[in-house]
């Protein structure tokens, strides 16, 4: 699907967004066996080219340093036999979730006679842009195949030969299933025109869903002609309450926070209630500190943490993405709720507490797309929530809010049946 000979940025665009939106209308007819059967197959030809993925992700290792790759990321490009099985397995394990494509989500009778049926559906054609990790264009041609969903993929050129493998792949064993390969297409060109011309072609493409960082989402929601499912950043707190379980506090807080850092549902902020903040704060300073984290606190926390740093108002607001955290003490849970709510991004927020009054109230009035209770901000997954594969994270309040899996990747039309009846 490379650019032809004399065909511009603006045409490829064109042809690659047309021809998936053919791709999405034949896709309505494939059924849940056929996409199963894709998935399973798809798995066992990954294993198969194992050898051929590894050295197509040399190819992609190699330029690492050119594109100025922190060792970090190097290593999630990188891929082995051992990563690899992974993604097969998870193709695997996502052709055993039910097939939403079909679904009745309900039903009536009417006084006509006429007898409604709302059913679920794909949203179409779903334009993907994410960042240098090999193993999510297969996620996403999986999740968006298994909903019915035609997928342009657009991934960071720094895994482009491996995407390139993976993706062909792909297409093969869907051309035996009788599934059309141009439902799962690769942009060929590393040109960064090519994300605002297929963002301009909502006639074709349905929903853009970008994944990576703050820049490139805000990019993508400010060009784009169609509908975008995003979150912009995750600033994710923790609260301590008053009531809280100090112990139970610090393990929570800890696993917020440092489990991994570098991820959209790890802790930025913590809030301590005046009244347990001499007891909490010496031991939360000595466990992140171990874990080596900088804290950065307003001038109640400074009195109580040795070497606090001090933190700015742009503090309370940032995603660091690293080993920081920020800490400011409350006089309440309604200036714990208040502080998230001017402060987070409404992603991810959790309260710490043995009161069902403090609870009730946190979580009623925190707007966030997942709100918790004496529980990890990192459980905001769609695999912990019990809903197998995830495209990604929306804290948008329509259509998709939270974990973005299969239902979150179809819409719903009404079926009507009548008799003859006229109005």
């Amino acid at each position: 699907m490379a650019t032809s000979p004399g065909e511009s940025l603006s045409a490829y665009c064109e042809r690659i967004a047309s021809e998936a939106a053919r791709s999405s209308q034949l896709l309505r007819s494939v059924t849940g066996s056929q996409k199963n059967g894709w998935l399973i197959a798809s798995a066992h030809a990954l294993r198969s080219a194992t050898e051929a993925i590894i050295s197509a992700n040399e190819q992609d290792v190699q330029r690492a340093p050119d594109f100025g790759l922190t060792p970090g990321q190097i290593d999630r490009l990188q891929l082995n036999r051992s990563r690899i099985e992974d993604i097969a397995s998870s193709l695997e394990q996502l052709a055993a979730w039910p097939d939403p494509i079909g679904e009745v989500i309900d039903g009536t009778v009417r006084p006509s006679g006429l007898r409604l049926q709302r059913i679920r559906v794909p949203l179409g054609v779903v334009f993907f842009i994410y960042e240098s990790r090999p193993n999510v264009t297969a996620d996403a041609a999986g999740i968006c195949i298994k909903s019915g969903n035609a997928v342009i993929l657009r991934g960071g050129k720094e895994a482009f030969f491996s995407s390139d493998c993976i993706v062909k792949l792909l297409q093969k064993t869907a051309e035996s299933h009788d599934i059309p390969p141009q439902a799962i297409q690769l942009v060929e060109t590393a040109d960064r025109d090519a994300v605002g011309h297929l963002l301009a072609l909502n006639q074709w493409i349905d929903v853009a869903i970008p994944r990576g960082g703050e820049s490139l989402i805000r990019r993508v929601a400010h060009e784009a002609t169609m509908p975008v499912i995003k979150h912009f950043t995750g600033n994710c707190h923790v609260y301590v309450d008053a009531a809280a379980d100090l112990g139970m506090a610090e393990r929570i807080t800890v696993n917020s926070k440092c489990q991994r850092l570098g991820v959209c549902n790890a802790a930025e902020s913590l809030l301590v209630h005046a009244k347990v903040a001499d007891s909490f704060l010496p031991n939360i300073y000595r466990a992140l500190s171990a874990q080596g984290i900088e804290i950065r606190g307003d001038e109640a926390t400074r009195t109580r943490i040795p070497n606090c740093q001090t933190a700015s108002e742009s503090d309370y607001f940032t995603e660091y993405l690293g080993p920081i955290i920020s800490v400011k003490i409350v006089e309440s849970v309604q200036d714990a709720i208040d502080h998230i709510n001017h402060y987070g991004s409404h992603h991810t927020d959790t309260i710490v507490t043995d009161s069902v009054e403090a609870a009730e109230l946190f979580l009623a009035e925190v707007d966030s797309a997942a709100v918790m209770l004496n529980a990890s901000t990192r459980f905001h997954d769609g695999g912990e929530f019990g809903l197998g594969a995830e495209i990604g994270i929306s804290t948008d309040k329509f259509h998709a809010r939270g974990p973005c899996g299969l239902r979150e990747l179809t819409s719903y039309k009404y079926i009507v049946r009548g008799t003859g009846q006229t109005r």
